[in-house]
């Protein structure tokens, strides 16, 4: 059985420089993926529009960043701002994006509640404690490793869903050198990890995070599309 792993480095960065315009048509309805014998219902949360359907060699490499090759990815959604940006050519504004995957190994067998637990056992191995960031991610991330990951948060730990929140510091973007002064960007990202209909989903929102709003924005949104895909579901 092929365990779903939690990257320690999001590869988030090419995702703002390989982004060219290419021009998307995302449907806004929810779709339906065959895992197994189920069919499981699929849906990005209000103000975002998946892109699986484009069928974008480009699109899809940049997807694939995101999460390991042992995960088959069933969604890849942008802001719909982001989608009207790409169909009139602009540049995008990528700052908030999102990801729902399940383990390749698992799609042809209904995932009892120990197995999930062995997947979250799995998952949390190198996670390690939460850190003392205080009231300031952002003063604390400054003064780590650039591309180290940290735990934030544990949002949620219950027998058939898992949620945590991670934050890193981005490498500078592509052509900033040592000489000219580059502006410091950090992501900040949600994992969660649950059980529909004896599948096992696994959803990652991403968000770069300039102040606690954006955290309290990835974990709202976070819940509350993992709830409606529960809902859509049953």
């Amino acid at each position: 059985m092929a365990p779903v792993r939690i990257p320690a480095s999001p590869i988030a960065a090419p995702l703002f420089a390989l982004m060219a315009a290419l021009p998307l048509a995302c449907a806004a309805a929810p779709f339906s993926v065959r895992l197994g014998i189920e069919r499981i219902a699929l849906d990005s949360p209000p103000g975002f529009g998946d892109t699986t359907e484009l069928a974008s060699p480009r699109l899809q490499a940049l997807s694939e960043t995101l999460t390991p090759a042992s995960n088959r990815i069933l969604l890849f959604a942008l802001s719909d701002a982001d989608v009207r940006s790409f169909e009139q050519g602009g540049q995008l504004d990528a700052k908030r994006y999102m990801i729902a995957v399940t383990p390749r190994g698992l799609e042809q067998v209904r995932v009892l509640p120990a197995q999930f637990t062995g997947l979250v056992a799995d998952s949390l191995q190198d996670l390690g404690k939460p850190v003392d960031a205080g009231n300031d991610l952002i003063k604390f991330l400054a003064s780590k490793p650039i591309g180290a990951t940290f735990l934030v948060e544990e949002l949620q730990k219950e027998p058939t869903a898992f949620s945590i929140m991670q934050a890193t510091r981005l490498p500078d973007k592509p052509g900033e050198n040592f000489w000219s002064k580059a502006t410091p960007q950090y992501l900040c990202f949600t994992t969660t990890l649950f059980l529909v209909r004896g599948k096992a989903l696994q959803l990652k929102v991403f968000t770069l995070y300039e102040s606690a709003a954006d955290a309290d924005w990835l974990k709202t949104i976070t819940k509350r599309w993992q709830d409606e895909l529960i809902r859509l579901n049953r």
